[in-house]
Protein backbone atom coordinates (compact mmCIF):
# COMPACT_ATOMS: atom_id res chain seq x y z
CA UNK A 1 0.00 0.00 0.00
CA UNK A 2 1.56 3.31 -1.12
CA UNK A 3 0.38 6.57 0.44
CA UNK A 4 0.34 9.59 -1.85
CA UNK A 5 -0.92 12.28 0.52
CA UNK A 6 -0.65 13.20 4.16
CA UNK A 7 -4.41 13.52 4.66
CA UNK A 8 -5.97 12.30 7.88
CA UNK A 9 -7.43 9.29 6.08
CA UNK A 10 -4.08 8.25 4.62
CA UNK A 11 -2.38 8.59 7.99
CA UNK A 12 -5.05 6.43 9.63
CA UNK A 13 -4.52 3.72 7.00
CA UNK A 14 -0.78 4.05 7.40
CA UNK A 15 -0.95 3.56 11.17
CA UNK A 16 -3.20 0.52 10.75
CA UNK A 17 -0.72 -1.02 8.31
CA UNK A 18 2.27 -0.48 10.60
CA UNK A 19 0.50 -1.76 13.71
CA UNK A 20 -0.84 -4.78 11.83
CA UNK A 21 2.62 -5.74 10.64
CA UNK A 22 4.09 -5.26 14.11
CA UNK A 23 1.48 -7.45 15.78
CA UNK A 24 2.29 -10.25 13.36
CA UNK A 25 6.04 -9.81 12.88
CA UNK A 26 7.46 -7.61 15.65
CA UNK A 27 11.05 -8.51 16.45
CA UNK A 28 12.28 -9.66 19.87
CA UNK A 29 15.31 -7.58 20.86
CA UNK A 30 17.24 -7.91 24.13
CA UNK A 31 16.94 -4.19 24.86
CA UNK A 32 13.18 -4.40 24.42
CA UNK A 33 12.81 -7.21 26.96
CA UNK A 34 13.75 -5.29 30.11
CA UNK A 35 13.71 -1.54 29.65
CA UNK A 36 15.92 0.70 31.74
CA UNK A 37 17.40 4.08 30.76
CA UNK A 38 20.90 2.57 30.90
CA UNK A 39 20.09 -0.40 28.66
CA UNK A 40 18.36 1.89 26.17
CA UNK A 41 21.33 4.27 26.12
CA UNK A 42 23.76 1.43 25.45
CA UNK A 43 21.58 -0.03 22.70
CA UNK A 44 21.04 3.32 20.96
CA UNK A 45 24.76 4.13 20.94
CA UNK A 46 25.54 0.61 19.70
CA UNK A 47 22.97 0.86 16.92
CA UNK A 48 24.59 3.96 15.43
CA UNK A 49 26.00 2.85 12.05
CA UNK A 50 25.84 -0.83 13.02
CA UNK A 51 23.61 -3.66 11.83
CA UNK A 52 21.01 -4.91 14.30
CA UNK A 53 22.30 -8.48 14.07
CA UNK A 54 25.72 -7.50 15.40
CA UNK A 55 24.23 -5.44 18.22
CA UNK A 56 21.86 -8.26 19.19
CA UNK A 57 24.87 -10.50 19.74
CA UNK A 58 27.12 -7.97 21.50
CA UNK A 59 24.54 -6.18 23.69
CA UNK A 60 23.98 -8.99 26.25
CA UNK A 61 27.74 -9.50 26.63
CA UNK A 62 28.35 -5.79 27.20
CA UNK A 63 25.49 -5.49 29.70
CA UNK A 64 26.76 -8.54 31.58
CA UNK A 65 30.19 -6.88 31.88
CA UNK A 66 28.84 -3.41 32.72
CA UNK A 67 25.29 -3.71 34.10
CA UNK A 68 24.70 -0.03 34.93
CA UNK A 69 26.08 3.49 34.63
CA UNK A 70 28.21 3.13 37.77
CA UNK A 71 29.92 -0.06 36.60
CA UNK A 72 30.69 1.48 33.22
CA UNK A 73 31.88 4.80 34.65
CA UNK A 74 34.43 3.09 36.90
CA UNK A 75 35.64 0.55 34.33
CA UNK A 76 39.13 1.05 32.81
CA UNK A 77 38.87 2.04 29.16
CA UNK A 78 40.95 -0.96 27.94
CA UNK A 79 38.41 -3.28 29.55
CA UNK A 80 35.51 -1.41 27.94
CA UNK A 81 37.20 -1.53 24.53
CA UNK A 82 37.89 -5.24 24.95
CA UNK A 83 34.18 -5.82 25.56
CA UNK A 84 33.38 -3.58 22.56
CA UNK A 85 35.53 -5.55 20.10
CA UNK A 86 33.61 -6.53 16.98
CA UNK A 87 31.33 -3.49 17.05
CA UNK A 88 33.57 -1.04 15.18
CA UNK A 89 33.54 2.77 15.55
CA UNK A 90 35.34 2.40 18.89
CA UNK A 91 34.92 6.07 19.79
CA UNK A 92 31.32 5.15 20.63
CA UNK A 93 32.66 3.07 23.52
CA UNK A 94 34.53 6.14 24.74
CA UNK A 95 31.34 8.18 24.43
CA UNK A 96 29.44 5.62 26.52
CA UNK A 97 32.00 5.75 29.31
CA UNK A 98 31.91 9.57 29.26
CA UNK A 99 28.11 9.51 29.36
CA UNK A 100 28.22 7.18 32.38
CA UNK A 101 30.72 9.46 34.14
CA UNK A 102 28.55 12.53 33.60
CA UNK A 103 25.35 10.76 34.62
CA UNK A 104 26.98 9.87 37.93
CA UNK A 105 28.68 13.24 38.45
CA UNK A 106 25.94 15.63 37.31
CA UNK A 107 22.65 13.73 37.60
CA UNK A 108 23.08 11.49 40.64
CA UNK A 109 23.21 8.33 38.56
CA UNK A 110 19.84 8.94 36.86
CA UNK A 111 19.68 9.58 33.13
CA UNK A 112 17.95 12.93 32.44
CA UNK A 113 14.61 12.77 30.64
CA UNK A 114 14.88 16.06 28.74
CA UNK A 115 16.05 15.46 25.15
CA UNK A 116 17.83 18.82 25.16
CA UNK A 117 19.91 17.70 28.14
CA UNK A 118 20.51 14.27 26.61
CA UNK A 119 21.81 15.98 23.48
CA UNK A 120 24.53 17.64 25.56
CA UNK A 121 26.01 14.26 26.48
CA UNK A 122 28.99 12.83 24.54
CA UNK A 123 28.18 11.04 21.29
CA UNK A 124 24.48 11.94 21.42
CA UNK A 125 23.07 14.09 18.64
CA UNK A 126 19.52 15.37 18.20
CA UNK A 127 18.07 12.15 16.72
CA UNK A 128 19.73 9.90 19.30
CA UNK A 129 18.61 12.16 22.15
CA UNK A 130 15.01 11.89 20.99
CA UNK A 131 15.24 8.14 20.37
CA UNK A 132 16.57 7.60 23.91
CA UNK A 133 13.77 9.76 25.31
CA UNK A 134 11.18 7.79 23.33
CA UNK A 135 12.48 4.33 24.23
CA UNK A 136 13.68 4.95 27.80
CA UNK A 137 10.84 7.21 28.96
CA UNK A 138 8.07 6.59 26.40
CA UNK A 139 8.23 10.29 25.45
CA UNK A 140 6.16 11.34 22.39
CA UNK A 141 9.05 13.00 20.54
CA UNK A 142 9.87 12.82 16.85
CA UNK A 143 13.08 11.47 15.40
CA UNK A 144 14.30 9.87 12.21
CA UNK A 145 16.74 7.04 11.55
CA UNK A 146 17.44 4.81 8.57
CA UNK A 147 14.50 2.37 8.88
CA UNK A 148 12.02 5.13 9.69
CA UNK A 149 13.27 7.16 6.74
CA UNK A 150 12.82 4.14 4.47
CA UNK A 151 9.20 3.63 5.56
CA UNK A 152 8.13 7.23 5.00
CA UNK A 153 9.90 7.63 1.64
CA UNK A 154 8.34 4.38 0.42
CA UNK A 155 4.80 5.24 1.48
CA UNK A 156 4.59 8.99 1.05
CA UNK A 157 7.11 9.84 -1.67
CA UNK A 158 6.74 7.18 -4.40
CA UNK A 159 9.04 7.73 -7.38
CA UNK A 160 10.44 10.92 -5.82
CA UNK A 161 14.18 11.54 -5.72
CA UNK A 162 16.13 13.78 -3.38
CA UNK A 163 13.61 13.55 -0.55
CA UNK A 164 14.84 15.52 2.45
CA UNK A 165 14.37 14.74 6.13
CA UNK A 166 12.81 18.19 6.43
CA UNK A 167 9.96 16.93 4.24
CA UNK A 168 9.65 13.67 6.16
CA UNK A 169 9.65 15.06 9.69
CA UNK A 170 6.14 16.64 9.59
CA UNK A 171 4.76 13.25 8.55
CA UNK A 172 6.58 11.50 11.38
CA UNK A 173 5.11 14.02 13.82
CA UNK A 174 1.60 13.65 12.35
CA UNK A 175 1.70 9.84 12.40
CA UNK A 176 3.17 9.54 15.91
CA UNK A 177 1.09 7.54 18.37
CA UNK A 178 1.22 9.72 21.48
CA UNK A 179 -0.18 6.99 23.71
CA UNK A 180 2.41 4.37 22.76
CA UNK A 181 5.39 6.17 21.21
CA UNK A 182 7.91 3.53 22.28
CA UNK A 183 6.04 0.67 20.61
CA UNK A 184 5.15 2.83 17.62
CA UNK A 185 8.80 3.41 16.86
CA UNK A 186 9.55 -0.28 17.31
CA UNK A 187 6.78 -1.00 14.82
CA UNK A 188 8.12 1.54 12.31
CA UNK A 189 11.64 0.18 12.58
CA UNK A 190 10.54 -3.42 12.17
CA UNK A 191 8.48 -2.52 9.12
CA UNK A 192 11.40 -0.55 7.71
CA UNK A 193 13.76 -3.49 8.23
CA UNK A 194 11.32 -5.70 6.31
CA UNK A 195 11.23 -3.20 3.43
CA UNK A 196 15.02 -3.19 3.36
CA UNK A 197 15.09 -6.96 2.94
CA UNK A 198 12.29 -7.16 0.39
CA UNK A 199 13.18 -4.17 -1.78
CA UNK A 200 16.91 -4.85 -1.92
CA UNK A 201 18.57 -2.56 -4.46
CA UNK A 202 15.33 -0.59 -4.73
CA UNK A 203 15.91 0.58 -1.17
CA UNK A 204 13.90 3.83 -0.83
CA UNK A 205 16.70 5.38 1.21
CA UNK A 206 18.68 5.69 -2.01
CA UNK A 207 16.15 8.37 -2.95
CA UNK A 208 16.98 10.42 0.14
CA UNK A 209 18.97 13.58 -0.38
CA UNK A 210 20.99 12.47 2.66
CA UNK A 211 21.95 9.08 1.22
CA UNK A 212 25.68 8.39 1.29
CA UNK A 213 27.15 5.13 0.06
CA UNK A 214 29.05 3.28 2.79
CA UNK A 215 32.79 3.69 2.15
CA UNK A 216 34.85 0.58 1.49
CA UNK A 217 36.19 -0.94 4.71
CA UNK A 218 38.90 -3.21 3.34
CA UNK A 219 42.17 -1.33 3.09
CA UNK A 220 40.74 1.80 4.72
CA UNK A 221 42.28 3.87 7.51
CA UNK A 222 39.29 2.85 9.61
CA UNK A 223 40.33 -0.79 9.22
CA UNK A 224 43.86 0.09 10.33
CA UNK A 225 42.51 1.94 13.37
CA UNK A 226 40.62 -1.19 14.39
CA UNK A 227 43.70 -3.37 13.90
CA UNK A 228 45.89 -1.00 15.93
CA UNK A 229 43.40 -0.87 18.77
CA UNK A 230 43.09 -4.64 18.82
CA UNK A 231 46.86 -4.97 19.20
CA UNK A 232 47.02 -2.35 21.98
CA UNK A 233 44.22 -4.09 23.88
CA UNK A 234 46.22 -7.32 23.73
CA UNK A 235 49.73 -6.01 24.39
CA UNK A 236 49.28 -2.75 26.34
CA UNK A 237 52.02 -0.68 24.68
CA UNK A 238 53.64 -0.86 21.24
CA UNK A 239 55.98 1.26 19.16
CA UNK A 240 55.21 2.36 15.61
CA UNK A 241 57.57 -0.30 14.28
CA UNK A 242 55.85 -2.99 16.36
CA UNK A 243 52.43 -1.81 15.24
CA UNK A 244 53.60 -1.84 11.63
CA UNK A 245 54.70 -5.47 11.94
CA UNK A 246 51.59 -6.53 13.89
CA UNK A 247 49.03 -4.88 11.60
CA UNK A 248 50.80 -4.93 8.25
CA UNK A 249 49.89 -1.26 7.80
CA UNK A 250 52.43 0.99 6.17
CA UNK A 251 53.39 4.66 6.15
CA UNK A 252 50.61 7.16 5.73
CA UNK A 253 47.73 4.87 6.65
CA UNK A 254 49.30 3.90 9.98
CA UNK A 255 50.17 7.52 10.73
CA UNK A 256 46.61 8.64 9.97
CA UNK A 257 45.18 5.77 12.03
CA UNK A 258 47.24 6.70 15.08
CA UNK A 259 46.37 10.37 14.71
CA UNK A 260 42.68 9.52 14.44
CA UNK A 261 42.78 7.27 17.52
CA UNK A 262 44.54 9.99 19.51
CA UNK A 263 42.04 12.65 18.38
CA UNK A 264 39.17 10.35 19.43
CA UNK A 265 40.63 10.01 22.92
CA UNK A 266 41.45 6.34 22.46
CA UNK A 267 45.25 6.24 22.56
CA UNK A 268 48.16 8.34 23.77
CA UNK A 269 51.89 8.28 23.07
CA UNK A 270 54.27 7.85 26.01
CA UNK A 271 57.85 8.04 24.91
CA UNK A 272 58.17 5.90 21.79
CA UNK A 273 55.15 3.72 22.53
CA UNK A 274 51.41 4.02 22.08
CA UNK A 275 48.95 2.94 24.76
CA UNK A 276 45.21 2.98 25.23
CA UNK A 277 44.63 6.34 26.85
CA UNK A 278 43.89 5.44 30.45
CA UNK A 279 45.92 2.23 30.51
CA UNK A 280 48.41 2.15 33.38
CA UNK A 281 52.02 2.99 32.37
Amino acid sequence: MIMRASSTASLVKFRRLIWSYYRAHGRAMPWRARITPYRITVSEIMLQQTQVERVTKKFPEFIAAFPDFRALAYAPLPRVLRAWQGMGYNRRAVSLTRIAERVLREFGGRLPRDPAVLESLPGIGHATANSIAAFAFNAPVAFIETNIRRVFIHHFFPNRKNVSDKEIMPLIEAALDHTRPREWYWALMDYGAMLGRELGRENPNRRSVHYVRQPKFEGSVRQVRGAVLKQLIRKSALSVAELRRATGARGTRLKKALAGLAAAGLVRKIGARYRIKNARP
